[in-house]
C-alpha cells in the first residue's frame, strides 16, 4: 500500500508515506532503504486482503477509507513480486505502532532478538522518495505520479 497526500503550501505536489526498514541490516542505511508498506501473501489469500492485513500489522492502524488506485506489480532485486495500490490519506506517523519480527542476531550466535519491521516512517515528496525507496519499487512512484497528477 502506497499512501499519498497532496502537499500543503507553495508548490503543492504529492507526498508519499514510506517506511524505513527495521533490523540491524538496515540500521545505518538511508538511500534505497525505504519501502512501501508491504508483506507476504498467505496461501489462498487475495492480494487485496493481504495488503489490508499487512498495513495493519506493520503500522498498527486500520486501512483508511478511500479509493484504491492499482499500481500493478514490480519485481524487486531479490525476486520478490510486490502487487501495490495507492490510497490517498493523511496519516500521522506518531500514531503508528510498528509490527516486529524475530531473527538470530548476531548471526550464528544462537540468540533470537526482536526487531521492528519498520523503524520509522516519513512523508516524502516524490523527488526525495525516489532517492530513498528500494530500487525495485521505483516504478510504483512513477505510476502514482501518472495517476495522482
Amino acid at each position: 500500500m502506497l499512501v499519498f497526500r497532496r502537499a500543503a503550501g507553495a508548490g503543492g505536489g504529492v507526498e508519499v508515506l514510506l517506511g524505513h526498514m527495521g533490523g540491524p541490516f538496515w540500521a545505518r542505511k538511508d538511500a534505497a532503504a525505504w519501502t512501501v508498506v508491504k508483506g507476504e501473501v498467505e496461501p489462498g489469500e487475495p492480494d487485496e486482503a493481504a495488503a489490508r492485513r499487512e498495513f495493519t500489522e506493520e503500522l498498527g492502524l486500520p486501512v483508511p477509507r478511500g479509493r484504491w488506485l492499482p499500481l500493478g506489480e514490480v519485481r524487486q532485486s531479490g525476486g520478490k513480486v510486490v502487487a501495490a495500490w495507492a490510497l490517498e490519506a493523511d496519516l500521522d506517523p506518531a500514531t503508528m505502532v510498528f509490527g516486529t519480527f524475530t531473527m538470530e542476531w548476531p548471526p550464528r550466535s544462537g540468540t533470537l532478538r526482536e526487531f521492528p519491521e519498520l523503524d520509522r516512517v516519513a512523508w516524502l515528496r516524490l523527488a526525495d522518495a525516489r532517492e530513498k525507496i528500494v530500487r525495485g519499487q521505483l516504478p510504483l512512484l512513477d505510476r502514482l505520479a501518472e495517476q495522482a497528477g
